[in-house]
């Protein structure tokens, strides 16, 4: 037999081998792991190899059903936003106006409604005035069917603060994030597992607060409807630890 026959056998067992292992990675299974072992150790020894078996889900196959969760997850905030949009038409037809204070994004993390804070409270306070309290249930009715987490974020400019109840800006962002969840879960039909509150004082501004019309729009309340894939973050009541 000629010398150059070997070498081509063994690079052609050699690529046979390669592809095999290069297919069999394509699906994490321990069962078919142990197959390609078995099969490579038998080609290593001169035999003829199994058949090897690589039914059943693919990664690609998987990573295909999480893009489509997420397509789907797309279209239920989606509907949920059309759904606001309209509830402000109705509400501008009644109050003119109205929906200058209210801006709805779709963010990386999420849908976000911004309400701004002329809309919420009167200056420097934390108590939702009527107006705002009507908006807040509605916006509520809108995103309680989602199975979501949603967080209640308050935001404030960075004029300093210093009363008997807000002795600085984290206070009072704090307490009006609370009552805006507050009026979520008690007109709004929101679950209050689903909800959490936070406030960012004036440490998460929009835009620079270099003027008036700069610091109105800083201060606001976000309501942010998370994706699934936050769900880490905000941990259901079964996943906590007991105390």
């Amino acid at each position: 037999m000629e010398r150059w026959l070997l070498t081509y056998a063994d690079l052609i067992t050699l690529l046979m081998v390669f592809f095999v292992v290069m297919y069999a990675i394509s699906t994490v299974n321990a069962q078919k792991m142990q197959a390609v072992a078995s099969s490579l150790s038998q080609v290593l020894a001169g035999k003829a190899p199994e058949i090897l078996d690589f039914t059943g889900p693919t990664i690609i196959e998987g990573q295909s059903g999480a893009e489509q969760a997420d397509l789907r997850q797309q279209a239920e905030l989606e509907a949920a936003r059309l759904q606001l949009v309209e509830y402000l038409k109705l509400l501008e037809t009644m109050d003119p106006g109205i929906s200058e204070n209210v801006v709805i994004m779709q963010q990386e993390r999420g849908l976000v409604i911004s309400l701004k804070d002329t809309l919420l409270f009167p200056k420097g306070s934390a108590v939702l005035t009527p107006r705002a309290r009507q908006v807040i249930s509605g916006v509520g009715k809108a995103l309680a069917q989602l199975s979501n987490y949603m967080r209640v974020e308050g935001h404030t400019d960075n004029l300093p603060i210093h009363t008997a109840q807000f002795p600085s800006n984290w206070e009072l962002s704090v307490i009006r994030a609370t009552n805006v969840a507050q009026q979520l879960i008690n007109e709004g039909s929101i679950k209050p597992e689903k909800l959490s509150a936070t406030g960012y004082g004036e440490y998460r501004p929009l835009v620079a607060n270099s003027n008036e019309v700069n610091r109105a729009i800083n201060r606001r309340v976000d309501i942010v409807i998370l994706k699934s894939k936050y769900n880490y973050f905000e941990p259901s009541p079964d996943e906590q630890s007991p105390r």
